[in-house]
Formats: C-alpha cells, sequence, structure tokens
C-alpha cells in the first residue's frame, strides 16, 4: 500500500451484500474498481489492470489494481500493481510487450511489459493541475512495477489530457508505436507517434462527431476483417462518452473508418452527426441522430470498453466497466463496489451493407450445466416457466424464436411468485425493438436515476428473434442477432424473488430454441 495516506485503509466490513457478488464478472475482492486498463495477453496469462481505489469502495486515490485468467471468466487478484503517491494519481492507459525492445526496459529474450498510463497531477507537485502521460515498466511478467523516471513522457499542459491506448503498427514506413488518447473536455481523440515509447511526435486529430454533449474517454483504435475477409480489413475507432450515451450517462460509441498509419477517416456511413451532436439545433434531430450514432451497448451499464494487445490467434476481445457515472458511487453493495462486463470477442460483419461491430461473450465449451433444452413448440398468450435462479451460479439463457402473430415477447427475471417483481426484458413487434425494463428489479431506490427503461432497435433475420442472455446475480447481459445488438444492466433482486419465465402476449409465437444453463 501507498506510504503517503495518514490513516490505513478502514477495516473491511462484512460482506452484507454478498448475494450481489457476480459468480462469472470480475469483481475486486473488498474495494472500489472502475474503468479496465492495460489489458494484455503475456505468457498464457489475460492480465486485468483497472482503476482502483485500494483504500475505500468509493472513487478516490486511484492506483491500478490487478487481476489475471487464463480462461476469462476466472479471476485471481493480486496486490496493487502501480499505486497513486504524493504527487499523482494513477490514471487509465494500456499495456504493450515491448518485443523490439524499443524502451530498453527489457531484453531482447526478455521483453518489458510497458504501462503507458495517465498522471492525473497533485496541487504541490511540479505539474499541478495537469494530466499528461508516463511510463512504468515490468521485467517479471506484470506482477511488479517501476515508474520510469523520466515520466511524463507526453504532456500538453491539459488539465484533461489522458486515457492513452498503445499499439504497435506496421506500415509503409515501417512499424512503430501509435498512441490514441483523448482531450476530454474538447471531445477530440489525438494521435501520437514514437519509436521508443518515450518520445512522441503528434499526428492528428478526430473529433468531434456524434455523441459529444459530454467528456470523451478511454478510445480504442484496431483494424478487423471484415466476415472474416483477410482483404477485406477497416478500422474501428472506440470512443467512451460521459454522460450523453444514448441510454443515459455513460456508454461506448465507435466508429468505422480508414486509418493510414497517421490519420483515422471515418466512413460517412457511421457519422450520425460528423460535427457532432452540439451542432445540431433543434433537440428532437439531437435525439434521432443519438440513436443513430454506432453503440457497443445499448444499456446503462457498459462504459470505458478497451480491448486486449497481444491476444492469442489474433482475436480482439473488449471488456468494460458494468456501471454508470450517474450513480456508479451508490451502488448498495459492501465492501465491494462494482464489477466488470464479460469479456466478449468483437468481429466486423455486414449488415444492411455496412460493416458493423458484433459482439460475443466469451464462455466455456460446452458453455454451462444445461437445466432445460426445450425442442420446438407454440406459445399463445401464456407463459412457460423456466429453471429458477441458482445463488451462486449465473443463467445462460439460448432462444431463437418466431414472433408470428404475437406482439410482445417477455423474459421475466429474477421474479416474484405473484408477477408484481421482476426485471423484464421483451420485445416489441409493432416497434421492433427490444426493451429491458428494471423499474420493479429490486432495490432501485438507492438513488434516482437507477429505475429505468432501455431500448435498442432490432431487425428479425428470416423472421426471427436469437437472444443469448445472461443473467448473473446483479446484471443482465442481452446478446441479440448473433451480438449485432447488446444490452447491459446491472439489476440488485430482492433474496426470495428467483423465478425465471417466458411469456407471449397479443398472439403465438414458435420457440425454436430455448436452452437453459447454469455456470459457476
Amino acid at each position: 500500500m501507498s506510504s503517503y495516506l495518514d490513516a490505513a485503509r478502514p477495516e473491511t466490513v462484512p460482506d452484507a451484500t454478498s448475494r450481489f457478488r457476480p459468480a462469472i464478472h470480475f469483481a475486486a475482492n473488498d474495494t472500489w474498481l472502475n474503468d479496465p486498463n492495460g489489458l494484455v495477453f503475456h505468457d498464457g496469462l489475460y492480465h486485468l489492470f483497472f482503476q482502483n481505489n485500494p483504500y475505500g469502495n468509493v472513487w478516490g486515490n486511484m492506483s491500478w489494481g490487478h487481476a489475471t485468467s487464463r480462461d476469462l471468466l476466472h479471476w485471481t487478484e493480486h496486490p496493487v500493481a502501480i499505486a497513486s503517491d504524493e504527487r499523482e494519481d494513477i490514471f487509465s492507459g494500456s499495456v504493450v510487450v515491448d518485443h523490439a525492445n524499443t524502451s530498453g526496459f527489457g531484453a531482447a529474450n526478455a521483453p518489458a511489459l510497458v504501462a503507458v498510463y495517465t498522471s492525473a497531477y497533485k496541487t504541490g507537485s511540479e505539474h499541478s493541475g495537469t494530466q499528461a502521460q508516463s511510463l512504468a515498466y515490468s521485467t517479471d511478467a506484470g506482477m511488479t512495477w517501476q515508474k520510469y523516471e523520466g515520466n511524463p513522457v507526453l504532456t500538453r499542459n491539459s488539465p484533461h489530457f489522458r486515457d492513452p491506448k498503445v499499439f504497435r503498427y506496421h506500415g509503409d514506413q515501417g512499424a512503430y508505436w501509435v498512441m490514441v488518447a483523448v482531450e476530454a473536455q474538447h471531445q477530440k481523440v489525438v494521435i501520437y507517434r514514437s519509436e521508443d515509447l518515450k518520445c512522441w511526435n503528434f499526428l492528428s486529430d478526430f473529433g468531434p462527431a456524434n455523441a459529444d454533449a459530454g467528456e470523451w474517454e478511454c478510445p480504442d483504435l484496431f483494424p478487423l476483417p471484415v466476415d472474416g475477409d483477410p482483404d477485406n480489413i477497416k478500422w474501428v475507432l472506440i470512443v467512451n462518452v460521459n454522460p450523453g450515451a444514448v441510454a443515459g450517462g455513460s456508454g461506448g460509441q465507435y466508429f468505422i473508418g480508414h486509418f493510414d498509419g497517421a490519420r483515422f477517416l471515418p466512413e460517412a456511413g457511421s457519422l450520425a452527426a460528423p460535427a457532432g451532436l452540439a451542432s445540431l439545433p433543434d433537440p428532437a434531430a439531437r435525439a434521432a441522430a443519438l440513436r443513430q450514432c454506432l453503440w457497443l451497448d445499448w444499456g446503462r451499464d457498459c462504459y470505458a470498453s478497451v480491448s486486449f494487445s497481444d491476444a492469442p490467434d489474433g482475436r480482439r476481445i473488449i471488456i468494460g466497466w458494468m456501471n454508470n457515472w450517474d450513480y456508479a458511487n451508490e451502488l448498495p453493495t459492501a465492501p465491494w463496489r462494482s464489477s466488470m462486463t464479460l469479456a466478449r470477442e468483437l468481429r466486423l460483419t455486414t449488415v444492411n451493407g455496412s460493416a458493423r461491430l458484433t459482439q460475443e461473450p466469451v464462455l466455456p465449451e460446452p458453455a454451462a450445466n444445461e437445466q432445460m433444452n426445450a425442442g420446438t413448440f407454440e406459445l399463445r398468450n401464456s407463459a412457460i416457466r423456466l429453471p429458477d435462479a441458482v445463488p451462486g451460479s449465473a443463467h445462460i439463457i439460448a432462444a431463437e424464436i418466431l414472433p408470428g402473430s404475437a406482439e410482445r415477447l417477455v423474459f421475466r427475471l429474477f421474479g416474484s411468485s405473484d408477477g408484481s417483481k421482476g426485471t423484464t426484458l421483451s420485445y416489441d413487434a409493432a416497434s421492433a425493438q427490444l426493451i429491458l425494463d428494471r423499474r420493479n428489479s429490486g432495490n432501485t431506490s438507492f438513488h434516482g436515476k437507477f429505475a429505468s427503461v432501455e431500448t435498442a432497435p432490432v431487425d428479425l433475420e428470416d423472421g426471427v428473434l436469437k437472444l443469448l442472455i445472461v443473467v448473473d446475480h446483479c446484471s443482465v447481459e442481452a446478446f441479440v442477432q448473433g451480438g449485432k445488438v447488446v444490452l447491459t444492466d446491472l439489476i440488485f433482486p430482492e433474496t426470495e424473488t428467483r423465478e425465471n419465465w417466458l411469456s407471449t402476449d397479443g398472439g403465438s409465437a414458435t420457440i425454436l430454441k430455448l436452452a437453459v444453463s447454469t455456470l459457476s
């Protein structure tokens, strides 16, 4: 622990809300966490670094926590990796494996891991009031870290210059490091180049564009093949925004385009508001354009999503923070507070003639312990009870449904026996919308903005609705139409509400597939 604090961390209080602790999502043992940082795969381990308060369960004392996993589901938490001190808090950033030893921190046969992080300088320090980019390095596979004595390595003398994501770029001019960071309050992504991770040169910037009502944070830039075709590569730029996301508060948008090693150029099809929503004078036009932006997630609780460096087999895997800054510090859990989304593998798929991201949750094969697997049947203005929620396990519901004449399909999750309580995930045929309603989900009173209804547009494919729903103790993640649409929300059910149901209203639907499994 850092020695600069006068008081030691308070004693851990009993975990009175242990029933909410996720079964298959990462949460710190007894402290606060927010943005995932420094995601990297190295020597058979996935490393998840994250914004962490080692001294409590609200935001503060920002340091990098650390956890590792071999399968992205079972995590081992380690001591704090990079700690805040008297002069700086350690804000978000990324980790790269310096295979060519460009930094000189490692050796040709033993590459160092290099963390590029934001130094948020405190009052009284030599860079007081600014945010700048700094380095730390590890020569023992990420278990211990040394701050670089030449920090900071890049400053703009700005109070809101942060969240560097660094990757190795190979182009016509050879190989070099590229950094994408943000000028958060100017809604700009700024792009830099370096040969050695220490000296950086400005290349270009991007923004404002699309959702720009709040600060831009945690950018990521990477290539993906479209429909798996290696001869058709496009670049994805993720930009998280807070507030001003589609469901309110925090969220992640993305752009599709081209990167030439210096500049990101978005395709016209990914620009709902090329100069940013703030440039549209009419509130109705801004609201309509907001829903035309490209969103990683249509729910309230997926933010700061970034991808792993050096993931095996060229996979692009992201993790997000499963929370929203509207109410993040007040979640009803103790002593831990907040968790991560499931890891999700990204692909680019052609949708209505344009490349769009799809997301597939990383789950084991076979998926889980099967509790139910129903054959084809019809459901007409009636309901079928699914297996109840099991303490200590997450539920995975896989369904393929022909809505037919049904006006509404409804999954009621963590419901009460009288039907008055529960979270509903429904498909409305008339509006072609997926709707998640958590207003009666349990404890919603801890913050005025928590009780909410989220909606996402869904196009049927050959008349079929495909759903993969992952229900953990305090969350619902819905992956729709093969992950073309994703919706993530937190919930805090009452102890006695464990019933799960599927029902139809206003007509009949054909259930082609309905399987329910558990995963501990």
